[in-house]
């Protein structure tokens, strides 16, 4: 496992002079289950530190670790000789995280899970009763994209927006 954290700054568009500061921690992880809570526990630590309530950084782990478990499982098949790449961008308002894997995707997905999982399918067994991890990840975050760039790998991309408590 490695852990890399760097600092980057750059110009503001359309504000000479001014820099929008961000940070970047970056993992790599063993494709074995149970190191989806080393990034989930990084995103939720990172997410203290930007000042995110509770609730969100549960959303947030939450979906970080399916995107984990899915790239571990699915991306990479369960083999330990491949890496999960974790890159978290804590930026103005705003954290992203990439979970990238070596797989080649999903077929068809377009960037987009269309359609909610049947529920009382699933319970009933008449579906698989897996197969919710992207509509969770979906309901839990902001904004959420799955790109397949073979054979260079595929990943998975979410946003989570700091929201200033209400009074």
């Amino acid at each position: 496992m490695a852990l890399r954290e760097e600092a980057a700054s750059s110009s503001a568009k359309g504000a000479p002079g001014a820099t929008s500061a961000s940070k970047r921690v970056e993992l790599q992880l063993p494709s074995q289950l149970g190191y989806e809570k080393v990034a989930m526990n990084t995103a939720a630590n990172l997410a203290r530190l930007m000042g995110f309530s509770k609730e969100r950084i549960e959303d947030l782990k939450t979906a970080v670790a399916e995107a984990c478990i899915n790239a571990i499982e699915h991306g990479n098949k369960l083999d330990g000789s491949l890496n999960v790449g974790v890159i978290l961008s804590a930026g103005p308002g705003s954290l992203e995280v990439k979970a990238t894997d070596s797989g080649e995707g999903l077929p068809g997905a377009g960037g987009v899970v269309t359609g909610a999982p049947d529920i009382d399918r699933k319970m009933h067994e008449q579906e698989a009763a897996r197969g919710m991890g992207m509509f969770l990840i979906q309901s839990m975050v902001d904004e959420v994209e799955w790109e397949s760039s073979p054979p260079a790998g595929s990943y998975a991309r979410m946003v989570i927006h700091l929201r200033q408590a209400t009074a």
